[in-house]
C-alpha cells in the first residue's frame, strides 16, 4: 500500500472467503469504490465495485442489487463491461455488497474528451459518431433484455487502449432507485443531472428511450465540448431539460453538418415518442451520417468563441423531486444531493489504469418494430407553457427591472409542473382502464396493469403463412424450422398458431420495454427443428408491467 493511502481503505482485504484479493483503488464515489483485485481461483485480474457500508445496512437494497447484478451478468457484448460475480461479505464488521467485473485497461470517455477539448475544442465528429454508435450497440443488447441503464454519461463509458468502447454500471441506478428505502426520499430521481431525460427529471417512469436522450446529451458534448444545458444547481439543470430547447450543435462547432444537428435534435426531444424508437435506429442514423459526410466530418472542430447554450436559471427549489448528483466518474454511482453542494461539472480525472478485455466480434440482433409510437400511449408533451420572454422573467443575466415577475417564477413553474403531472396521471389512468381486449384468449388470466405499464404495439404482426406454410427442416422432412415470432404482437401470433392447429403454452413475463402482448422469447428458438404435432411451443409474453 502506498504511503498516501491511495490504494483505499480496503486494499489488502479479501472477499468471498479469500477468493478476491483487493489491491489498488481505481476510483471512489459517494456510494461505491472500485478496486483492482486478483481472482485466486481463475488466476486473473478483475475490478471489484464495493458498495459503501450505509447501503449494506439496507436489506432491500442488497436484494435488489443482487438481482440486478444477475440480470446484467447475462449481457455479453464487446461494448459492455462484463459482470462475473456478485455477493456480500463482512468488512470491518459491516455488510459489504460487491460486484466483480472485467478489468479494462483504459480511460473513462470523460478523460478522452477533456484531452480533445484541450487540443482542438471538441472531439473530431467522425470519432464522436463512432463512439456514440458503439454505446448504442451496447444499449441495443441491454434493451432487448429489458434493462434500461438510466445513467448514460462519459463517466460510465470506458475507452480501452485499443479504443474499444465499454459501457459499465448497468443496473446500478435501477437498483438504487428501487431498492433503497431509508436512505432516499419519496420521489427521488436517481441519475446525473446533466444527462437526465425530462421524464427522469419529472420523476416519471422511464423506458429505453430515456437512455437515448442521455446518449443525445453525450453526443452534443462530444461534438461541441459543451453540455447543452448548463446551470449552477441540479434543480436548474433539471428545469432546463424539461422546459428549454437546446441550441444546435453547429452553432458552437461550425464544422458540423446539418445532419448532426438533426440527429441530436431528434434524440433530445422532450416527448419520448418523438425520439428514435430504438437504440438500433439511432445507431443506424449515426453510422449513416458518418458515412454520408465522411469527408467533412474528418475536419478539425471549429469552435465559435463565446457561443451560448441553454440554462435553467429561474427555477424554484420546490419544482422538482430531489435529484441525486453525480459522483466522480470512476465511482459510477451517485450521492444524495445536498443543497448548495453542487457546482458546475468538472472534468473527470484520469484514473490509474482501470477496468481490460480483448476485442471480440459481435453481432447485434434487431428487434423489429420495438418502441413504435402508439397514439394511445403517447404521453403529454414535456414542453411547459411558454414563460414571459423578458430578461427579468427568464431569470437570465441582465434581468434588470421586473423583480416581481422574477420572484413569482418558482410559483408559476411549480404550478405548471404539478398540472403536467396531474394530466399525465389522468391520461395514464384512462389508458390503463381502457379494457383488456384479448381476442382469442378467453379463459387466460392476465395481470392487471400497474404503474409504469406499457401498452401493446399492434403493428408488429406476422402472416398466417408462417404457420400454415412453414419452412421444412434441413435434415428431417417430417419437421419444420421454428418461425421467428420474437418481438411480434401476440394477437397476430395466436391467429397464426390457430390457423395451423399448433399447440402452445403462454407464460407471462413482467417487462415494460417492449410492451404488453409482445413475444419476448420462444422455446424452441427461431430456426430450430420442430415437430409442431408432438411439441407444445412455449411463448414468453410481456405483461407490459415493470419487472
Amino acid at each position: 500500500m502506498s504511503q498516501d493511502g491511495a490504494q483505499g481503505r480496503y486494499a489488502g482485504s479479501s472477499l468471498a472467503g479469500g477468493r478476491y484479493q483487493l489491491r489498488d483503488l481505481l476510483g471512489e464515489g459517494g456510494m461505491a469504490s472500485v478496486h483492482l483485485a486478483y481472482d485466486t481461483v481463475l488466476d486473473r485480474q478483475v475490478a471489484i465495485k464495493t458498495l459503501h457500508t450505509e447501503l449494506g445496512r439496507e436489506q432491500s437494497f442488497r436484494e435488489r442489487f443482487r438481482r440486478e447484478a444477475q440480470a446484467v451478468a447475462k449481457l455479453t457484448h464487446t461494448n459492455i463491461v462484463s459482470v462475473f460475480d456478485t455477493g456480500e461479505d463482512d468488512l470491518d464488521g459491516a455488510t459489504m455488497p460487491y460486484i466483480v467485473m472485467e478489468y479494462v485497461e483504459g480511460k473513462p470517455l470523460g478523460s478522452v474528451l477533456d484531452a480533445a477539448v484541450r487540443q482542438q475544442g471538441a472531439m473530431p465528429t467522425d470519432q464522436a459518431l463512432k463512439i456514440t454508435a458503439d454505446v448504442l450497440a451496447a444499449l441495443e443488447i441491454s434493451h432487448e433484455m429489458g434493462l434500461v441503464h438510466r445513467d448514460i454519461k462519459p463517466g460510465n463509458v470506458m475507452m480501452t487502449k485499443r479504443n474499444v468502447v465499454k459501457v459499465m454500471d448497468f443496473g446500478i441506478a435501477r437498483a438504487m432507485q428501487s431498492g433503497v428505502t431509508s436512505m432516499t426520499q419519496t420521489g427521488m430521481v436517481v441519475g446525473t443531472p446533466q444527462y437526465l431525460s425530462p421524464e427522469q427529471a419529472l420523476g416519471r417512469g422511464v423506458d429505453a428511450r430515456s437512455d437515448l436522450y442521455s446518449v443525445g446529451i453525450m453526443l452534443f458534448q462530444l461534438t461541441t465540448g459543451r453540455l447543452p444545458f448548463e446551470a449552477d444547481s441540479p434543480l436548474a439543470i433539471a428545469y432546463a431539460h424539461v422546459q428549454e430547447e437546446p441550441v444546435a450543435p453547429s452553432s458552437i462547432n461550425r464544422s458540423l453538418p446539418p445532419a448532426v444537428d438533426a440527429l441530436v435534435a431528434r434524440a433530445l426531444k422532450k416527448n419520448p415518442n418523438e425520439r428514435f424508437p430504438t437504440a438500433e435506429a439511432m445507431r443506424d442514423e449515426c453510422l449513416r451520417v458518418a458515412q454520408s459526410f465522411q469527408a467533412s466530418l474528418s475536419q478539425a472542430p471549429s469552435i465559435v468563441p463565446g457561443a451560448q447554450t441553454a440554462s435553467g436559471a429561474g427555477v424554484g427549489a420546490a419544482v422538482f423531486p430531489p435529484v441525486d448528483t453525480a459522483a466522480p466518474a470512476s465511482g459510477g454511482v451517485q450521492t444524495p444531493y445536498q443543497p448548495g453542494a453542487y457546482g458546475p461539472p468538472t472534468p473527470a480525472p484520469t484514473p490509474t489504469p482501470g477496468y481490460g478485455y480483448p476485442q471480440q466480434g459481435y453481432q447485434t440482433p434487431a428487434p423489429a418494430g420495438a418502441y413504435a409510437p402508439q397514439a394511445a400511449q403517447t404521453p403529454p408533451p414535456y414542453n411547459l407553457t411558454p414563460q414571459p420572454t423578458t430578461a427579468a422573467a427568464s431569470g437570465g443575466p441582465g434581468g434588470g427591472p421586473g423583480g416581481g415577475r422574477k420572484r413569482n417564477m418558482p410559483v408559476i413553474v411549480g404550478s405548471i409542473v404539478v398540472a403536467l403531472l396531474a394530466i399525465g396521471g389522468l391520461i395514464a389512468a384512462v389508458s390503463l382502464s381502457g379494457g383488456d381486449d384479448k381476442g382469442g384468449e378467453s379463459g387466460k388470466e392476465t395481470k392487471k396493469p400497474v404503474a409504469g405499464h406499457r401498452g401493446p404495439d399492434r403493428t408488429n404482426t406476422v402472416d398466417k403463412t408462417m404457420c400454415t406454410e412453414p419452412e421444412t427442416a434441413t435434415n428431417d422432412p417430417k419437421k419444420i424450422k421454428m418461425p421467428d415470432f420474437t418481438y411480434k404482437d401476440w394477437r397476430s401470433v395466436l391467429s397464426c398458431l390457430q390457423a395451423s392447429g399448433w399447440r402452445y403454452d403462454k407464460i407471462a413475463v413482467d417487462e415494460n420495454t417492449y410492451g404488453e402482448d409482445t413475444v419476448m422469447r420462444t422455446l424452441p428458438k427461431a430456426g430450430e427443428d420442430l415437430d409442431p404435432k408432438s411439441v407444445s411451443i412455449q411463448f414468453d409474453i410481456s405483461t407490459g408491467n415493470p419487472a
